[in-house]
């Protein structure tokens, strides 16, 4: 592979968000094949690839570029999108539907911010789809645009760290950037949000429904960690974590929310809740339920799947007292000792625990509050408790 063409591929495996915007892609158009190539006059490299028709191409593997319609796209820098190929008066006859054996295709552009090609984010099936509806269309357009800002804000990043002198400076800028990411990301996110509810409120279908609930949790857990990283960022600046304390008599409103929105997003675990009723507190209720979301999120991450969550909230003496225990291995008195500390993550199930940020918050919030948050592993259960002063 051409030292260039490799330099494209690294970019995008860069890209920590690339797989589950592939997934998505693939869940909300029903297509086996997505994949996000680099495309040149000569080239057509495979640079990231969500696979479940076997079609054997790996991150790196080549195509004839006179081979695909990809090369359309990239002379005309328009997106292609086909239905059907057999309903198709401009492609039933195209060598490339024949040579790949796809009835269902589309082909994305992405370009830099500068306005030069990029690739395509493309994907077929060889049944036909209905892709060519304006909400899917959209939301396609949308991806191919966060990949293009996110290419922008690799190359910056990497070409700004180079001038950089000092790892203090470097480490400053790189939170700076995080921050400004983070505020960036949210704009395309609320529109996939309010994209999915529109959906959802004109669907009649099931399994519709189905794609757009996974496309909006999918959504609602990319925006939880841009949360968690303005939120790191902001500490670490040193304007620090925004509390807004005040007195909140129905706390426990907060807390079950949040419980009824993550077993709406993980319908096949169970959590057993036993939330205090009219618990009064001095507190921020949106953090307190941030605090309670990142730890449930913790535990059905790394707990066992078929064991349930407990959750209980409940004054004790002077002390508000929050826990969440899971089934799971015990933890060495090392390992616990990491947990709180930024980007820092189990080996449980690497490639899928987020940036390592959720306990760290947790015990930010903690000490807003003037609380402590503790960890104990026996017996095969971990409990994570949070404690506060109740006047």
């Amino acid at each position: 592979m051409p030292p260039s063409v490799a330099l494209h591929v690294r970019e995008i495996q860069s890209i920590a968000a690339v797989p589950r915007v592939l997934e998505t892609v693939a869940t909300m158009t029903g297509l086996g094949f997505v994949c996000i190539a680099h495309v040149t006059a000569t080239s057509w490299t495979t640079c990231a690839v969500h696979d479940k028709l076997g079609f054997g191409l790996q991150p790196g593997d080549p195509l004839d570029v006179t081979t695909t319609i990809c090369e359309e796209v990239r002379e005309t820098r328009r997106p292609v999108i086909i239905d059907n190929v057999r309903d198709s008066e401009r492609y039933r006859d195209h060598h490339t539907p024949r040579l790949y054996g796809f009835q269902s295709y589309f082909s994305i552009p992405i370009f830099r911010p500068d306005g030069l090609y990029f690739g395509t984010l493309c994907g077929l099936d060889p049944a036909p789809a209905k892709l060519s509806d304006g909400a899917t269309v959209s939301a396609l357009t949308l991806f191919a645009e966060l990949i293009s800002r996110q290419l922008e804000s690799e190359r910056w990043l990497k070409e700004t760290r180079s001038e950089l002198l000092s790892e203090r400076e470097t480490a400053e800028l790189r939170e700076q950037f995080i921050a400004v990411l983070g505020h960036d990301l949210r704009t395309p996110l609320s529109a996939i949000l309010t994209g999915a509810e529109l959906l959802k409120r004109r669907s009649t279908d099931p399994a519709t429904d189905k794609i757009v609930e996974r496309m909006r949790s999918s959504a609602m857990r990319m925006a939880g960690l841009v949360d968690n990283v303005v939120d790191f960022t902001r500490g670490r600046m040193g304007s620090g974590l925004a509390l807004e304390l005040g007195h909140s008599a129905d706390i426990h409103l907060m807390l079950d929310q949040v419980v009824d929105e993550l077993r709406g997003v993980y319908p096949d675990r169970v959590i057993e809740s036993g939330i205090a009723r009219d618990i009064a507190l001095r507190c921020d209720p949106q953090r307190l339920g941030q605090l309670l979301s990142n730890l449930l999120k913790n535990a059905l991450l790394h707990g066992d799947s078929g064991q349930p969550i407990h959750v209980n909230a409940r004054l004790d003496g002077a002390s508000f007292v929050l826990d969440v225990s899971n089934a799971g291995p015990e933890l060495s008195p090392a390992i616990i000792g990491q947990l709180f500390k930024p980007y820092w993550r189990a080996t449980s199930r690497a490639g899928d625990e987020g940036l390592g940020l959720g306990l760290y918050i947790v015990d930010q919030i903690a000490r807003g509050h003037d609380g402590a948050i503790g960890v104990t592993s026996q017996d095969g259960r971990i409990t994570f408790t949070f404690s506060m002063p109740a006047a």
